[in-house]
Protein backbone atom coordinates (compact mmCIF):
# COMPACT_ATOMS: atom_id res chain seq x y z
CA UNK A 1 0.00 0.00 0.00
CA UNK A 2 2.86 2.35 0.82
CA UNK A 3 4.41 1.77 -2.61
CA UNK A 4 1.06 2.57 -4.23
CA UNK A 5 0.79 5.94 -2.46
CA UNK A 6 4.42 6.72 -3.29
CA UNK A 7 3.76 6.07 -6.96
CA UNK A 8 0.54 8.09 -6.83
CA UNK A 9 2.42 10.96 -5.19
CA UNK A 10 5.04 10.91 -7.96
CA UNK A 11 2.28 11.07 -10.56
CA UNK A 12 0.68 14.11 -8.90
CA UNK A 13 4.03 15.82 -8.41
CA UNK A 14 4.94 15.11 -12.02
CA UNK A 15 1.70 16.63 -13.28
CA UNK A 16 2.14 19.62 -10.99
CA UNK A 17 5.67 20.19 -12.28
CA UNK A 18 4.42 19.96 -15.86
CA UNK A 19 1.78 22.57 -15.06
CA UNK A 20 4.29 24.90 -13.46
CA UNK A 21 6.69 24.41 -16.38
CA UNK A 22 3.90 25.25 -18.83
CA UNK A 23 3.05 28.42 -16.90
CA UNK A 24 6.71 29.44 -16.71
CA UNK A 25 7.09 28.86 -20.43
CA UNK A 26 3.99 30.90 -21.23
CA UNK A 27 5.04 33.75 -18.92
CA UNK A 28 8.79 33.55 -19.56
CA UNK A 29 9.28 37.16 -20.65
CA UNK A 30 7.09 38.74 -17.96
CA UNK A 31 8.61 36.52 -15.26
CA UNK A 32 12.14 37.40 -16.34
CA UNK A 33 11.35 41.11 -16.35
CA UNK A 34 9.73 40.79 -12.92
CA UNK A 35 12.88 39.08 -11.65
CA UNK A 36 14.93 42.08 -12.76
CA UNK A 37 12.45 44.42 -11.06
CA UNK A 38 12.78 42.37 -7.86
CA UNK A 39 16.55 42.77 -8.07
CA UNK A 40 16.11 46.54 -8.46
CA UNK A 41 13.87 46.57 -5.38
CA UNK A 42 16.57 44.74 -3.44
CA UNK A 43 19.04 47.38 -4.65
CA UNK A 44 16.75 50.10 -3.33
CA UNK A 45 16.71 48.40 0.08
CA UNK A 46 20.50 48.13 0.10
CA UNK A 47 20.82 51.79 -0.92
CA UNK A 48 18.54 52.82 1.95
CA UNK A 49 20.60 50.75 4.37
CA UNK A 50 23.77 52.26 2.94
CA UNK A 51 22.34 55.74 3.28
CA UNK A 52 21.60 55.06 6.96
CA UNK A 53 25.13 53.77 7.46
CA UNK A 54 26.62 56.77 5.69
CA UNK A 55 24.44 59.13 7.73
CA UNK A 56 25.66 57.47 10.91
CA UNK A 57 29.26 57.79 9.76
CA UNK A 58 28.80 61.43 8.83
CA UNK A 59 27.24 62.18 12.21
CA UNK A 60 30.05 60.44 14.12
CA UNK A 61 32.68 62.02 11.90
CA UNK A 62 31.20 65.47 12.45
CA UNK A 63 31.10 64.90 16.21
CA UNK A 64 34.68 63.62 16.15
CA UNK A 65 35.96 66.58 14.16
CA UNK A 66 34.15 68.96 16.54
CA UNK A 67 36.10 67.61 19.51
CA UNK A 68 39.35 67.58 17.52
CA UNK A 69 38.76 71.22 16.62
CA UNK A 70 37.96 72.15 20.23
CA UNK A 71 41.08 70.34 21.41
CA UNK A 72 43.17 72.35 18.98
CA UNK A 73 41.39 75.53 20.07
CA UNK A 74 42.08 74.96 23.79
CA UNK A 75 45.69 74.15 22.97
CA UNK A 76 46.00 77.48 21.16
CA UNK A 77 44.43 79.24 24.15
CA UNK A 78 46.86 77.55 26.54
CA UNK A 79 49.76 78.81 24.45
CA UNK A 80 48.27 82.30 24.43
CA UNK A 81 47.93 82.22 28.25
CA UNK A 82 51.55 81.12 28.70
CA UNK A 83 52.68 83.82 26.32
CA UNK A 84 50.85 86.29 28.50
CA UNK A 85 52.58 84.79 31.60
CA UNK A 86 49.35 83.38 33.03
CA UNK A 87 50.18 79.77 33.89
CA UNK A 88 47.01 79.26 35.90
CA UNK A 89 44.87 80.15 32.90
CA UNK A 90 47.05 77.98 30.68
CA UNK A 91 46.45 75.02 33.04
CA UNK A 92 42.69 75.56 32.84
CA UNK A 93 42.87 75.63 29.03
CA UNK A 94 44.92 72.44 29.02
CA UNK A 95 42.37 70.77 31.29
CA UNK A 96 39.67 71.60 28.76
CA UNK A 97 41.91 70.27 26.01
CA UNK A 98 42.26 67.01 27.95
CA UNK A 99 38.48 66.66 28.15
CA UNK A 100 38.27 67.18 24.40
CA UNK A 101 41.02 64.65 23.79
CA UNK A 102 39.12 62.08 25.87
CA UNK A 103 36.04 62.61 23.69
CA UNK A 104 38.20 62.28 20.59
CA UNK A 105 39.69 59.04 21.92
CA UNK A 106 36.30 57.55 22.72
CA UNK A 107 34.79 58.51 19.35
CA UNK A 108 37.69 57.45 17.14
CA UNK A 109 36.96 53.64 17.17
CA UNK A 110 33.29 54.26 16.41
CA UNK A 111 34.20 56.58 13.54
CA UNK A 112 36.65 54.05 12.13
CA UNK A 113 34.13 51.19 12.39
CA UNK A 114 31.42 53.30 10.79
CA UNK A 115 33.85 54.18 7.99
CA UNK A 116 34.57 50.50 7.35
CA UNK A 117 30.84 49.70 7.19
CA UNK A 118 30.24 52.68 4.90
CA UNK A 119 33.00 51.66 2.48
CA UNK A 120 31.85 48.04 2.48
CA UNK A 121 28.25 49.00 1.72
CA UNK A 122 29.37 51.38 -1.03
CA UNK A 123 31.29 48.53 -2.64
CA UNK A 124 28.34 46.18 -2.32
CA UNK A 125 25.97 48.74 -3.85
CA UNK A 126 28.31 49.24 -6.78
CA UNK A 127 28.66 45.48 -7.25
CA UNK A 128 24.90 45.03 -7.11
CA UNK A 129 24.41 47.82 -9.67
CA UNK A 130 26.77 46.03 -12.05
CA UNK A 131 24.99 42.72 -11.55
CA UNK A 132 21.60 44.27 -12.25
CA UNK A 133 22.92 45.98 -15.38
CA UNK A 134 24.30 42.63 -16.52
CA UNK A 135 21.01 40.93 -15.68
CA UNK A 136 19.13 43.45 -17.82
CA UNK A 137 21.44 42.79 -20.76
CA UNK A 138 21.18 39.04 -20.27
CA UNK A 139 17.39 39.18 -19.91
CA UNK A 140 17.07 40.94 -23.27
CA UNK A 141 19.30 38.31 -24.85
CA UNK A 142 17.42 35.45 -23.17
CA UNK A 143 14.05 36.82 -24.29
CA UNK A 144 15.29 37.11 -27.88
CA UNK A 145 16.70 33.57 -27.77
CA UNK A 146 13.49 32.23 -26.21
CA UNK A 147 11.34 33.87 -28.88
CA UNK A 148 13.59 32.52 -31.63
CA UNK A 149 13.47 29.02 -30.13
CA UNK A 150 9.67 29.15 -29.84
CA UNK A 151 9.37 30.30 -33.45
CA UNK A 152 11.67 27.51 -34.62
CA UNK A 153 9.71 24.98 -32.57
CA UNK A 154 6.41 26.26 -33.95
CA UNK A 155 7.62 25.96 -37.56
CA UNK A 156 8.88 22.43 -36.93
CA UNK A 157 5.57 21.43 -35.33
CA UNK A 158 3.57 22.89 -38.22
CA UNK A 159 5.67 21.07 -40.80
CA UNK A 160 5.39 17.83 -38.85
CA UNK A 161 1.68 18.28 -38.15
CA UNK A 162 2.23 17.88 -34.43
CA UNK A 163 -0.29 18.99 -31.75
CA UNK A 164 -2.79 20.33 -34.30
CA UNK A 165 -5.61 18.18 -35.65
CA UNK A 166 -6.53 20.86 -38.20
CA UNK A 167 -2.96 21.50 -39.28
CA UNK A 168 -3.10 22.67 -42.91
CA UNK A 169 -0.09 20.62 -43.95
CA UNK A 170 -1.60 17.52 -42.35
CA UNK A 171 -4.93 18.09 -44.12
CA UNK A 172 -3.17 18.57 -47.45
CA UNK A 173 -1.30 15.30 -46.94
CA UNK A 174 -4.59 13.54 -46.23
CA UNK A 175 -5.98 14.89 -49.51
CA UNK A 176 -2.89 13.66 -51.35
CA UNK A 177 -3.25 10.21 -49.83
CA UNK A 178 -6.96 10.16 -50.77
CA UNK A 179 -6.18 11.09 -54.39
CA UNK A 180 -3.46 8.43 -54.53
CA UNK A 181 -5.93 5.82 -53.30
CA UNK A 182 -8.46 6.88 -55.97
CA UNK A 183 -5.79 6.72 -58.65
CA UNK A 184 -4.76 3.24 -57.52
CA UNK A 185 -8.41 2.11 -57.60
CA UNK A 186 -8.84 3.50 -61.12
CA UNK A 187 -5.74 1.65 -62.33
CA UNK A 188 -7.08 -1.54 -60.82
CA UNK A 189 -10.34 -1.18 -62.72
CA UNK A 190 -8.41 -0.43 -65.90
CA UNK A 191 -6.36 -3.58 -65.44
CA UNK A 192 -9.54 -5.59 -64.94
CA UNK A 193 -11.11 -4.08 -68.08
CA UNK A 194 -8.02 -4.84 -70.18
CA UNK A 195 -8.15 -8.44 -68.97
CA UNK A 196 -11.77 -8.82 -70.10
CA UNK A 197 -10.99 -7.53 -73.60
CA UNK A 198 -8.07 -9.94 -73.98
CA UNK A 199 -10.27 -12.85 -72.93
CA UNK A 200 -12.94 -11.94 -75.53
CA UNK A 201 -10.34 -11.77 -78.27
CA UNK A 202 -8.96 -15.14 -77.25
CA UNK A 203 -12.42 -16.68 -77.53
CA UNK A 204 -12.88 -15.26 -81.03
CA UNK A 205 -9.61 -16.76 -82.22
CA UNK A 206 -10.47 -20.05 -80.55
CA UNK A 207 -13.74 -20.15 -82.49
CA UNK A 208 -11.79 -19.93 -85.73
CA UNK A 209 -9.90 -23.07 -84.81
CA UNK A 210 -13.03 -25.06 -83.87
CA UNK A 211 -14.27 -27.60 -86.62
CA UNK A 212 -17.89 -27.07 -87.50
CA UNK A 213 -20.28 -30.15 -87.66
CA UNK A 214 -21.15 -29.46 -91.31
CA UNK A 215 -17.51 -29.72 -92.32
CA UNK A 216 -17.22 -33.13 -90.72
CA UNK A 217 -20.34 -34.35 -92.54
CA UNK A 218 -19.00 -33.16 -95.90
CA UNK A 219 -15.74 -34.93 -95.28
CA UNK A 220 -17.56 -38.18 -94.46
CA UNK A 221 -19.64 -37.93 -97.66
CA UNK A 222 -16.52 -37.40 -99.74
CA UNK A 223 -14.96 -40.48 -98.17
CA UNK A 224 -18.00 -42.65 -99.04
CA UNK A 225 -18.09 -41.31 -102.56
CA UNK A 226 -14.47 -42.23 -103.00
CA UNK A 227 -15.10 -45.80 -101.79
CA UNK A 228 -18.04 -46.19 -104.21
CA UNK A 229 -15.99 -45.14 -107.19
CA UNK A 230 -13.26 -47.46 -106.24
Amino acid sequence: MGDFFNRLSRVFRGKANEGVAAIEDATFESTLKQTVRDMEQELSKVIRASADAMSNYNRLESEYQKWVSQSDDWKAKAKKALTAGNEELAKKALAKKTECDQQVGSLKPSVEDAGVVRDKLKGQVEQLRKRIAEAKRNSSTLIARKNAANAQKKVAQVLAGVHESDNAFSVLKQFEESVEREEATARAYEDMAEGSEDEALAKEFSALDTTDGDDELAALKAELEKEKNA
